[in-house]
């Protein structure tokens, strides 16, 4: 069973969940992939994934969000909408960030290009999408980068420090007005400070009223940060060890 951490706010008994899960579990080819995990989880809150590489945080934001089909005996409601049966609506009111394969970047265009095919992908077809200029970015970027300056739409994505490239890919996420946000492996970002701005864009968009669930290797960079308890925080147990394969 894992380990769960959770402080629930006065408010809880008369706000319906975003999430609520219980005996939720995936099992994979190779066996057990996560879970069970029982959650509940407020609307407009930051709440935490924890667990080594393997543990399974990836596949359990994917199903949090209508992604990934648990196991059958899971209970899973996200909106008010039991999974797996109501999975599409679950889709279209979330979304997931950092998931490789998933939402990458194309690094040789640039980020005004970007933008457009993100803004033609939600257009009705009768909608022409012309290409954005500096304001528009500028606009797009302002609920997640805050006081740091928006890339320009000229800049290559490549030309992107790794802050900004996740960034740019949760500014991307918010045109569709998600509720609920899952960003994984906040860890891969390599200097305390790129991991500094994502949390505190993070934080800002959990204020403003988005659920968001995050990956990480620990928690302990939230207590420097001084965000040391956070609503839910689950704790994924040490992957198991995988049987060695004979010579």
């Amino acid at each position: 069973m894992n380990t769960l951490t959770q402080v629930a706010p006065e408010a809880a008994t008369t706000t319906e969940l975003a999430i609520e899960a219980t005996a939720l579990q995936l099992d994979g080819r190779r066996g057990r992939v996560f879970g069970p995990v029982d959650v509940a989880i407020e609307p407009g809150t930051l709440n935490l994934i924890t667990g080594r590489a393997g543990s399974g945080k990836t596949s359990l934001l994917l199903t949090l969000v209508g992604r990934m089909r648990p196991n059958r005996g899971s209970q899973l409601t996200v909106l008010g909408r039991r999974l797996p049966a109501r999975t599409l609506g679950v889709q279209r009111r979330s979304a997931a960030v950092g998931i490789h394969g998933l939402d990458d970047l194309d690094e040789e265009v640039t980020v005004a290009a970007t933008l457009r095919e993100r803004e033609a992908w939600l257009a009705h077809w009768y909608q022409i999408v012309r290409t954005p200029g500096d304001a528009r970015v500028a606009e797009v970027c302002a609920p997640v980068f805050g006081d740091s300056p928006a890339p320009k739409a000229k800049q290559l994505v490549h030309e992107l420090d790794e802050a900004d490239n996740l960034l740019l890919r949760i500014a991307l996420a918010m045109l569709s007005s998600p509720e609920i946000l899952v960003v994984d492996d906040i860890d891969a970002l390599h200097d305390t400070d790129s991991r500094r701005r994502v949390w505190e864009a993070l934080h800002g968009l959990a204020d403003a009223g988005l659920t968001i669930v995050v990956s990480a290797a620990t928690s302990g960079e939230l207590s420097r940060l001084g965000w040391a308890v956070l609503p839910t925080h689950i704790r994924l147990p040490e992957p198991p060890a995988r049987p060695r394969a004979r010579r």
